[in-house]
């Protein structure tokens, strides 16, 4: 793959990516209605457009099973009304988002899981980054992009490794990802997103008032933020989950090799099959031991 081209920013052009949690198990059981969110956020992707006329738009739907695409302002369809009174901005992120809900829900009725699942967070990310990258490519002048996750379900473990893989992908490419995390506690994997890429991570106290939330943190472009006094994360969760059990561990082992994390001692590494420690010497002796037989 060719690498990608010295990156030459425009100050006042910009490029939003938007992870839009669409969890149906998260939203049925949360106090605050998707309608009354959806509302607010669209009236913020309108105004982010309405701030320059070169700036970019892109939503992508993150389910509880699949991730997709719903909404690009560069799309040529998206540039005129699909209907006389609505604008094509709600029209057809609204149409796109009832043909991926109703997808990620027959999936979910196929295989209705034993718990409540969490969003696909890291195959949102790695969609941002892929059309961020596919930016990178299309000339040397391009928007400053930037990656803004709207999400409320809990964290889940056995993403962990993908998570922070594109955490650290966005981190190499300047990519600061912002997290709006609407949920009732922290979310750990946004506080590190943020935090390692040099975004901002903030959760609205009061939810009616979102669109306010999100005008005023997160509207602003990566040049006019440095004249800014933003909200600042109080306390980072760096904690990390095992392989072996997807589990948030506050203390575990590591492969000195591949840097696998275990929640408990194990003889060798699931990931690179490294023996480790008294093992390790216990092989090399059985194997001296047969040498001498010999």
């Amino acid at each position: 793959m060719a690498s990608a081209p010295s990156k030459h920013y425009t100050d006042d052009i910009s490029l939003l990516v938007v992870t839009l949690d669409t969890n149906p198990f998260f939203w049925s059981t949360f106090s605050f209605h998707f309608s009354d969110f959806l509302s607010q956020v669209l009236a913020f992707l309108n105004s982010i457009l309405l701030l320059g006329q070169l700036n970019q738009v892109v939503v992508i739907a993150t389910g509880c099973n699949s991730c997709s695409y719903i909404y690009d302002s560069s799309s040529n369809r998206n540039h005129a009304s699909t209907n006389g009174t609505m604008p094509a901005l709600y029209s057809n992120l609204l149409h796109n988002l009832d043909e991926f809900a109703a997808k990620d829900h027959q999936f979910t009725t196929d295989h209705k899981p034993p718990t409540v699942p969490s969003s696909l967070l890291s195959g949102a990310l790695s969609m941002a980054l892929c059309y961020i990258q596919r930016a990178f490519r299309a000339g040397p002048m391009h928007p400053q992009p930037r990656i803004l996750c709207l999400h409320g379900s809990t964290d889940g473990p056995e993403q962990y490794v993908a998570i922070m893989n594109a955490i650290f992908s966005a981190q190499h490419s300047s990519v600061p990802v912002d997290s709006c995390y609407i949920g009732s506690n922290n979310s750990a994997f946004l506080q590190q997103a943020s935090y390692i890429t040099g975004g901002i991570y903030y959760r609205p106290p009061q939810l009616e008032g979102l669109f306010q939330y999100l005008s005023t943190v997160f509207a602003t472009d990566l040049h006019s933020r440095e004249y800014l006094r933003l909200p600042k994360s109080l306390g980072v969760d760096f904690r990390a989950s095992c392989f072996c059990h997807k589990q948030t561990i506050d203390m575990g082992y590591v492969c000195s090799v591949c840097l696998s994390i275990f929640c408990e001692h194990h003889d060798k590494c699931s990931t690179c099959s490294s023996v480790f420690g008294q093992a390790q010497s216990d092989v090399a002796s059985a194997d001296s031991r047969k040498r001498k037989a010999s």
